[in-house]
């Protein structure tokens, strides 16, 4: 929602400069400003959308480049770059090695999804031919292993979790170590989320982190 938002708003500041005859500074920056505040509506560091704004202007030398259709398809190549190499991830995403075990823990805020995100990645990697499991070491959400429980049994995937438990790290832990034994070569971890209680949550992720040494972070 958030990211189609953006995009309508992206390619509405990018319109406006259609219907000008000449693409003017005063133009250009009226729609980097149109562009700017997108960005930062939807919780861009102020420091990036500053430097793009600087890359943009610094691309673009208005008073040396011919007016009319070249200017404007020149703005429009120099917008569409930067805003790429800002969207794109400087760590190099992780792949998982084959015959080894491969653990991915997700975390992420209550309600995002990452229980269902972590069933459909389960299941793209069996389809891939991986040996997949997944653990549930969420204890705050009220039915999350049954969940977790109902989206493994219908993949036919295993996992681990115990009702009995609540400590988080400690199922955590059981369920990557007996996959581990097991020789399951994806191993996906789901964890508690919160609405409220921020720091507990993440003292709670440091934790599971280092008990069970994920290759893989995701937040979702």
């Amino acid at each position: 929602m958030v990211l189609a938002e953006l995009g309508s708003k992206l390619t509405s500041a990018l319109q406006k400069m259609q219907s000008v005859t000449v693409v003017s500074e005063e133009v250009l920056d009226r729609m980097l400003a149109d562009i700017a505040r997108a960005l930062l509506e939807a919780d861009v560091k102020v420091q990036l959308v500053g430097e793009l704004r600087k890359n943009i202007k610094t691309r673009l030398n208005l008073e040396e480049e011919a007016a009319g259709t070249n200017r404007r398809k020149r703005i429009q190549r120099a917008v569409v770059e930067e805003l790429t190499r800002l969207l794109e991830p400087e760590a190099i995403p992780y792949e998982p090695k084959k015959n080894e075990s491969n653990v991915i823990m997700f975390v992420g805020l209550q309600g995002a999804g990452k229980t269902t995100t972590i069933a459909k990645v389960a299941h793209y990697y069996k389809r891939k031919g991986w040996k997949c499991a997944m653990v549930c070491a969420d204890t705050f959400r009220a039915g999350a292993l049954d969940q977790l429980r109902q989206n493994a049994l219908k993949l036919r995937i295993p996992f681990y979790g115990n009702f009995a438990e609540a400590d988080p790290i400690k199922i955590a832990y059981d369920g990557v170590t007996q996959f581990k034994k097991e020789k399951y070569e994806i191993i996906i971890v789901d964890t508690s989320g919160r609405h409220r209680q921020e720091s507990a949550l993440f003292d709670e992720m440091q934790e599971i982190r280092a008990a069970i040494q994920p290759q893989s972070v995701i937040f979702v």
